[in-house]
């Protein structure tokens, strides 16, 4: 008796770079390895020019990661002895961008309906030495809450930072993540919606924050060829093999993230409804997400990892990592950090799911994972 061919996987995520785009990295690639200018050269240059035109931004500053550009606004911002606010759903580097430039993290709770936080929670949190807020765009979503938090903070004399990591392209009422605020921090991490295989960028509109975060960057030189330190900086720069893959992606950027919203929208129409067993989270009025993440709640007492490992072995379905599995105060290194009162971050937390979702991905595979869901709440696993 022959057993039945093992089904092909769903990845969580797939990175794609064309033949066409793979001959196009490679040829300027040689290009920079000819000329031996292989770091802050001119593609560098043009990768910040194209990315600032496509925020709207006046300034945009390559980097080495998603982590260096928050740090380097962070010291730009001196929080030295001063609290920041910042999410308890979110990256470690969030929090730990902010200990690293001599601030502290205070964490804020969590809003259900965008993995966000809100403007009465950030004003519940502020501080005698609160001198900024951070917030996060969970999963490409820009929250409804932007234009009050915005508000209080200007009423209050604090600073907004927007960690865009997720949100590349994504906007509320036609205005880009990271523009709301003073600056913005984004991730070319591989996982994300476009990548540079590894870098960051900070984008602003202040002449000032862009001048510094240049030699923040760079060792904390007063100029690429002169060689006298005028900051603590590190070694924070994108090469130009990095910005050369980012331009690539930048370029194919609106393709992409229709291709997302396509298998978001098949979602969306399968999932949205009573008995489906999860909720999708869906993106606020306004708000045109770039569907970084597909993220579904759970019902209350459902086992996720046994719920993941199911699809997975039974249909092939991999479902990519949470955003996130644990709130920050979970974590051993910031246990030092919990306030007590965070229930909305650990409920989110332990609830929500992350689907497969990426550009390439084809109708007949977003289908496999809601008949793979359908299959999992006539089983009772959800």
């Amino acid at each position: 008796m022959t057993s039945a061919p093992a089904l092909t996987p769903v990845p969580p995520i797939r990175i794609d770079f064309s033949p066409e785009d793979r001959a196009w990295i490679t040829e300027r690639i040689s290009e920079v390895l000819a000329n031996g200018r292989l770091t802050l050269g001119a593609y560098g240059e043009d990768f910040e020019k194209r990315f600032a035109a496509m925020t709207g931004a006046k300034h945009a500053v390559a980097v080495s990661s998603g982590t260096s550009s928050l740090e380097i606004m962070l010291r730009v911002a001196d929080v030295r002895d001063k609290d920041v606010l910042v999410p308890a759903n979110t990256f470690i580097a969030t929090a730990s961008a902010v200990i690293a430039a001599g601030g502290r993290p205070v964490l804020m709770d969590t809003d259900g309906a965008t993995l966000s936080t809100t403007a009465a929670e950030i004003e519940r949190r502020i501080t005698p030495k609160t001198v900024g807020v951070m917030i996060v765009h969970i999963a490409g979503f820009v929250t409804d809450e932007m234009p009050a938090i915005v508000d209080l903070l200007k009423r209050k004399g604090l600073w907004l930072m927007e960690d865009a990591a997720h949100a590349h392209a994504s906007t509320l009422n036609g205005k880009h993540a990271g523009t709301f605020g003073w600056a913005g921090s984004f991730s070319f991490y591989p996982t994300k919606v476009m990548t540079s295989a590894e870098g960051g960028m900070i984008i602003t509109d202040d002449d000032h924050l862009a001048s510094e975060a240049r030699i923040y960057r760079d060792q904390g030189k007063a100029s690429f060829l002169q060689n006298s330190h005028i900051r603590m900086g590190s070694n924070w720069r994108m090469s130009e093999p990095h910005a050369i893959i980012g331009l690539r992606h930048l370029h194919n950027l609106p393709a992409m993230i229709a291709a997302r919203r396509r298998i978001a929208a098949r979602y969306d129409v399968a999932l949205t409804g009573p008995n489906n067993g999860v909720r999708p989270l869906l993106p606020p009025k306004g708000c045109a997400a770039n569907y970084y993440k597909y993220v579904v709640m759970l019902p209350e007492g459902c086992d996720r990892a046994a719920l993941k490992a199911w699809l997975r072995d039974t249909h092939g379905v991999q479902c990519s990592g949470e955003v996130y599995e644990f709130p920050l105060h979970r974590h051993p290194v910031l246990t030092h950090l919990d306030p007590g009162d965070l229930r909305g971050a650990e409920i989110a937390c332990n609830r929500q799911m992350c689907l497969p979702i990426f550009a390439s991905m084809t109708d007949d595979e977003a289908d496999r994972v809601i008949a793979a869901l359908t299959s999992a709440r006539t089983a009772g696993r959800v």
